[in-house]
């Protein structure tokens, strides 16, 4: 499976796409970038193009472009909702390394 999506992450990309109907998915982007040499880049969509992965679990839905599909071959997306932050979180099976504040990775 390219990603799973875990139930605290679709409960949110759920109520992010309630709120604008125009809303098609959230998606996640793999950018050169950040301190570890990879970054994720989430953004909301309202549609999605010709060439994006689509995942659906529990109703959310998230797109892949193929440059950004093989970092993310068989990672899964959480959501963490602490005192301290609310953020997407990324598992991601192919990264040597990841920096301490969990956006940047390196392969």
């Amino acid at each position: 499976m390219l990603l799973s999506i875990m139930p605290q992450a679709a409960k949110r990309i759920n109520d992010l796409l309630q709120s604008d109907p125009e809303l098609y998915a959230l998606r996640i982007a793999v950018e050169g970038g950040g301190c570890s040499g990879f970054s994720y880049k989430y953004e909301l969509v309202h549609e999605k193009a010709a060439d994006d992965q689509v995942i659906e679990q529990e109703g959310a839905r998230v797109v892949i472009d193929p440059v950004s599909t093989p970092f993310l071959l068989g990672s899964s997306l959480d959501f963490v909702d602490s005192l301290l932050e609310q953020s997407f979180v990324i598992k991601n099976p192919n990264a040597a390394s990841s920096c301490g504040c969990g956006v940047s990775f390196s392969i």
